[in-house]
Protein backbone atom coordinates (compact mmCIF):
# COMPACT_ATOMS: atom_id res chain seq x y z
CA UNK A 1 0.00 0.00 0.00
CA UNK A 2 1.16 3.46 -1.09
CA UNK A 3 -0.35 6.66 0.79
CA UNK A 4 -0.92 10.00 -0.39
CA UNK A 5 -2.29 12.82 1.26
CA UNK A 6 -4.81 15.80 0.94
CA UNK A 7 -5.22 18.97 2.38
CA UNK A 8 -8.47 19.74 2.68
CA UNK A 9 -10.70 22.59 3.98
CA UNK A 10 -13.36 22.03 7.14
CA UNK A 11 -16.08 22.74 4.66
CA UNK A 12 -15.10 20.74 1.95
CA UNK A 13 -14.10 17.68 4.53
CA UNK A 14 -17.72 18.33 5.71
CA UNK A 15 -18.95 18.20 2.10
CA UNK A 16 -16.77 15.05 1.67
CA UNK A 17 -18.47 12.98 4.32
CA UNK A 18 -22.13 13.74 3.61
CA UNK A 19 -21.51 12.48 -0.27
CA UNK A 20 -18.86 9.89 0.37
CA UNK A 21 -16.60 11.06 -2.13
CA UNK A 22 -13.86 14.68 -2.14
CA UNK A 23 -14.89 16.57 -5.36
CA UNK A 24 -12.21 19.18 -4.87
CA UNK A 25 -11.54 22.25 -3.90
CA UNK A 26 -11.98 25.09 -6.87
CA UNK A 27 -8.01 24.66 -7.71
CA UNK A 28 -8.71 20.98 -8.31
CA UNK A 29 -11.97 21.56 -10.33
CA UNK A 30 -10.06 24.39 -12.64
CA UNK A 31 -7.25 21.89 -13.01
CA UNK A 32 -9.47 18.72 -13.52
CA UNK A 33 -7.94 16.76 -11.11
CA UNK A 34 -7.47 16.22 -7.69
CA UNK A 35 -4.36 17.75 -6.31
CA UNK A 36 -2.11 15.21 -3.72
CA UNK A 37 1.35 14.91 -2.02
CA UNK A 38 3.24 12.75 -1.22
CA UNK A 39 4.93 13.00 2.58
CA UNK A 40 7.95 14.65 1.46
CA UNK A 41 5.75 17.61 -0.15
CA UNK A 42 3.57 17.92 2.02
CA UNK A 43 5.64 20.84 3.89
CA UNK A 44 5.70 22.54 1.02
CA UNK A 45 2.28 21.99 -0.02
CA UNK A 46 0.90 23.80 3.14
CA UNK A 47 3.34 26.34 2.68
CA UNK A 48 2.35 27.33 -0.72
CA UNK A 49 -0.98 26.70 -0.67
CA UNK A 50 -2.21 26.94 3.04
CA UNK A 51 0.04 29.66 4.35
CA UNK A 52 -2.10 31.65 7.39
CA UNK A 53 -5.28 29.13 7.12
CA UNK A 54 -6.66 26.98 9.85
CA UNK A 55 -9.56 24.40 10.41
CA UNK A 56 -7.02 22.03 7.64
CA UNK A 57 -8.15 18.64 7.27
CA UNK A 58 -5.10 16.07 6.55
CA UNK A 59 -6.51 12.91 4.17
CA UNK A 60 -3.93 10.01 4.15
CA UNK A 61 -5.75 7.93 1.12
CA UNK A 62 -4.72 4.65 -0.22
CA UNK A 63 -3.72 4.31 -3.44
CA UNK A 64 -4.09 1.22 -4.69
CA UNK A 65 -7.77 1.28 -5.59
CA UNK A 66 -7.40 4.62 -7.37
CA UNK A 67 -6.24 2.46 -10.35
CA UNK A 68 -5.42 4.11 -13.30
CA UNK A 69 -7.44 7.32 -12.45
CA UNK A 70 -4.10 8.12 -10.39
CA UNK A 71 -1.36 9.95 -12.44
CA UNK A 72 2.23 11.10 -11.47
CA UNK A 73 2.49 14.05 -13.37
CA UNK A 74 5.09 16.46 -13.66
CA UNK A 75 4.63 20.09 -11.31
CA UNK A 76 6.48 22.91 -10.56
CA UNK A 77 10.47 22.21 -10.09
CA UNK A 78 9.98 18.62 -12.28
CA UNK A 79 8.85 16.45 -9.49
CA UNK A 80 6.14 14.35 -9.80
CA UNK A 81 3.12 14.88 -7.96
CA UNK A 82 0.13 12.39 -7.75
CA UNK A 83 -3.04 13.78 -9.10
CA UNK A 84 -6.47 11.87 -9.05
CA UNK A 85 -8.71 12.22 -12.20
CA UNK A 86 -12.25 11.49 -10.39
CA UNK A 87 -13.73 12.03 -7.51
CA UNK A 88 -11.94 10.56 -4.58
CA UNK A 89 -13.94 7.64 -2.92
CA UNK A 90 -13.93 8.52 0.75
CA UNK A 91 -13.77 4.53 0.97
CA UNK A 92 -9.67 5.71 0.15
CA UNK A 93 -9.49 7.60 2.79
CA UNK A 94 -7.63 5.26 5.57
CA UNK A 95 -6.73 8.35 8.12
CA UNK A 96 -8.17 12.15 8.58
CA UNK A 97 -6.92 14.12 11.11
CA UNK A 98 -6.86 17.87 11.98
CA UNK A 99 -3.99 19.82 10.11
CA UNK A 100 -3.98 23.40 11.81
CA UNK A 101 -6.99 23.77 14.30
CA UNK A 102 -8.22 26.75 14.96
Amino acid sequence: MTTVYKVLRADEWAAAQATEQYEGSPDDLRDGFVHLSTAAQLPGTLDRFFAGETDLMLLAVDTDPLGESLRWESSTGGDPYPHYYGALPMSAVTEATPVRSA
